[in-house]
């Protein structure tokens, strides 16, 4: 088994860092969850400071280790926020579609990651509670709006009912590989510059892939 472990580190060729942000309580640490080990629990905890789970899966026949990182949405932890955004290529912006304050704290949330994350960091908007329909507080046409308003992947999900989780997160670390290959193939037609520098800032390539593919497919995601 020891071997078997260390030849799967030694084949991951990508560590992608995707942060979840959104008020306390809208579902961040379940869908993190439901993400990471497929598990959902009813009676989970606020979560304190900050936590974070991983997962490696194949995008394009490439090994990829997503750390996923979860943090407090109570405004006392918000110390953390350097250091929880720094080398983060990936963000869920997350809400609760029955409470509409969490939605109007969207655009706050968006305003502190773009100005602590990387500016190619790709970003998903994630209504999340979609099995909490009859206590619908945000119209999915005005989240709709929003996304395409500030150029967002967006996707309404349930961490409970495991409905487009695992497409949401797809998504993103699907777009994030993509532009990545895309940033290895120039490096690799300039040999000088082979350093992360040349790519997407904050990605750790820990084992750099020989021939990037030129077009890497997207994930699609179901319509809800």
């Amino acid at each position: 088994m020891a071997n078997s472990y260390a030849e799967l580190n030694q084949r991951i060729d990508y560590v992608f860092k995707v942060v979840l942000i959104g008020d306390s309580a809208v579902g961040k640490s379940q869908l993190l969850a439901r993400f990471s080990r497929d598990e959902f629990s009813l009676d989970s905890k606020a979560t304190i400071g900050v936590e974070f789970q991983t997962r490696t899966l194949a995008i394009d026949h490439k090994t990829v280790k997503a750390q996923i990182w979860d943090t407090a949405g109570q405004e006392r932890y918000r110390a953390v926020t350097s250091a929880y955004y720094r080398g983060a290529v990936g963000a869920m912006l997350v809400y609760d579609i029955t409470k509409r304050q969490s939605f109007d704290h969207i655009t706050r949330w968006l305003e502190e990651l773009r100005g602590h994350a990387d500016k190619n960091i790709v970003i998903m908007l994630v209504g999340n509670k979609c099995d909490l329909g009859t206590l619908r507080a945000v119209p999915t046409e005005d989240a709709k709006e929003f996304a395409q308003r500030e150029n967002l992947f967006f996707m309404e999900t349930s961490a409970l009912e495991s409905t487009n989780v695992e497409s949401a997160f797809l998504t993103v670390l699907t777009e994030i590989y993509r532009i990545v290959s895309k940033k290895s193939l120039v490096a690799n037609d300039e040999p000088e510059s082979v350093g992360s520098s040349s790519l997407l800032k904050g990605t750790k390539i820990v084992v750099p892939g020989q021939e990037p593919p030129g077009a890497a497919k997207s994930a699609c995601c179901m319509s809800t």
